[in-house]
């Protein structure tokens, strides 16, 4: 693999980084074990096979290193000592239930900053947690990537490496890798004229753009205490389990499109959780509800899948812009709510993402290495003015995945967080279920279970307004009450809760999750696998 430059975005990641605020992305998968699985060979079996897998895919070898051109730049370059070993780790779960050790644990590891001059990402195997309905059925696997690595389509065909299908796939020889040349540091005097034409194209463009984040900034930062804190440092995780077939009868009941559904259950969850921390809702004014960030990819997967085994630079690093939603957490009425983010989906879909906060990500892609290098910090403190919270969704392959003939079960992806801010969620469909996994500031709140549980109660309550019965294995929920719930006395700050209230009943195997109708218009929020299909065989290539 040759030297490449880090493209802007992905050094602005880099850089962006502190103790307190580490960029990286996660998923914590959850994989039931072979029949009369446990003994520690078996786990060390484990460990060595995902020490395999991840030693096989080749951007997992580079490092980042300074470059003297351009000034302020850095690059990828192998790394010449690279010991897997030192990047994959077995952790036993004391006594205790599987799911809830798990999250506590995984909330723990999301706390701590990769290492810098090795390549940067860790993986983890989680086994143990006796006491629990799961004890010796379940183990997990906690992937840790560092946002310059990747955004979140490429770090699912990054981290897809370790699945069987996809490395027997990969040993087979299905497709091989098609390398692109690195990017040239020093252009010959026949480019200096094409590329002096593109800059200022380019910089016609940042100036429209900066000129509409400019315009999408507040002034007045009148959020909800609940997303707004300073950092701690630590890092806290719940989970939530939602029923596809379910968001999907909501879409056919009230259009729109599967993204809008789960984007109004994120709203109703959060007023829920509100009422019941005994917080004051915004104004009935849409002007003060929480601002989500939405990101949007900026790939195909196929363009998400070239590089990947080669590390180009036309398939690496982060490629995306963003839409604003302002979260209806005003409005009483579930459907309402849904509504309303319709209606603003369908504006930001008609505006693009070049528009708004969200063309931040675009803006830096036109700046200069050194000024990603010196405006970090002020950049970084900049979030607080433009967003509330993160609201992503990463896509998966749609067929079912398997670790050493071991059937995924779950899978939850989990965002970092901004400076100032206090809550990030991420959301991935696999098996017929949407998982929601959401990471918090371990101080500023210790009851995000409590959130995770009102997704399930706030879907419920948009089926309620659909025609038919619910789901099967879907309870119903009542409304959260209005105040006077407060945080678990006594749970020490960034512990980690999982929350699974209304999880559909586990069959043996996941199911291939089912293709969207043909009406489901295409990604606005990357949930890829829903209105793409990405051939699991090409995600590590």
């Amino acid at each position: 693999m040759t030297t490449e430059l880090l493209a802007p975005l992905d050094l602005a990641f880099w850089h962006l980084e502190s103790p307190d605020h580490p960029m990286h992305l996660g998923a914590l998968a959850v994989f039931d074990a072979a029949p009369g699985a446990g003994s520690a060979a078996d786990d060390e079996a484990l460990v060595e096979l995902l020490a395999t897998r991840a030693a096989a895919v080749p951007r997992l070898r580079m490092r980042v290193r300074d470059v003297l051109l351009p000034v302020g730049g850095a690059a990828w370059s192998v790394d010449k000592d690279f010991d897997v070993r030192s990047h994959v780790r077995h952790l036993e779960l004391p006594p205790g239930d599987f799911a809830e050790e798990t999250a506590r644990l995984a909330g723990e590891l999301m706390e701590r900053p990769l290492e810098r001059g090795i390549p940067p990402w860790e993986m983890y195997v989680l086994t143990g947690g006796e006491g629990g309905a799961q004890a010796g059925r379940s183990f997990a696997v906690l992937v840790k990537l560092h946002h310059a690595l990747a955004d979140g389509m490429r770090a699912v065909a990054i981290g897809a490496g370790i699945f069987d299908q996809i490395a027997d796939a990969r040993a087979a020889g299905t497709r091989r890798a098609r390398p692109a040349p690195p990017r040239s540091w020093l252009p010959g005097p026949w480019q200096v004229a094409d590329r002096a034409r593109d800059r200022i194209g380019e910089l016609g463009r940042a100036l429209g753009i900066g000129a509409s984040v400019v315009r999408a900034s507040r002034l007045d930062l009148r959020a909800t205490t609940a997303l707004v804190a300073g950092s701690s440092g630590t890092r806290r995780l719940a989970t939530a389990v939602l029923a596809l077939e379910d968001v999907r009868r909501v879409r056919k009941e009230h259009g729109g499109t599967v993204n809008d559904v789960l984007l109004a259950t994120v709203a109703g969850a959060l007023r829920r959780w509100m009422l019941e921390r005994g917080e004051r809702l915004p104004d009935c004014d849409p002007r003060t509800d929480p601002r989500a960030l939405v990101p949007v990819s900026g790939r195909r997967p196929s363009r998400a899948r070239q590089g990947a085994g080669a590390g180009g630079s036309s398939g690496s690093g982060n490629m995306f812009s963003a839409y604003l939603l302002g979260l209806p957490v005003s409005e009483p009425d579930p459907l309402s709510r849904l509504t309303a983010v319709r209606e603003a989906m369908d504006r930001n879909k008609k505006d693009g993402p070049s528009r708004g906060p969200g063309a931040v990500a675009l803006l830096a892609g036109q700046l200069h290495p050194l000024a990603h290098r010196l405006g970090a910090p002020l950049a970084g403190n900049a979030a607080r003015i433009l967003f509330d919270v993160l609201v992503t969704s990463v896509p998966l392959p749609r067929a079912t995945l398997s670790f050493g003939g071991c059937p995924l079960r779950e899978i939850y992806p989990m965002a970092p967080l901004a400076r100032g801010q206090s809550l990030a969620v991420g959301l991935t469909t696999y098996g017929g279920q949407v998982h929601v996994g959401l990471v918090a500031d371990g101080k500023a709140l210790p009851d995000l279970d409590g959130l995770a549980k009102n997704m399930t109660a706030e879907l419920d309550a948009l089926l309620r307004t659909t025609s038919g019965e619910p789901a099967t294995g879907v309870p119903t929920v009542e409304p959260a009450p209005s105040a006077g719930v407060r945080a678990e006395p006594g749970l020490a700050p960034g512990r980690a809760v999982s929350a699974r209230a209304g999880r559909p009943a586990r069959a043996e195997t996941a199911a291939p999750a089912e293709a969207a109708p043909a009406a489901e218009p295409p990604v606005p929020v990357q949930l890829a696998l829903i209105a793409e299909p990405a051939e699991p065989a090409d995600l590590a290539r």
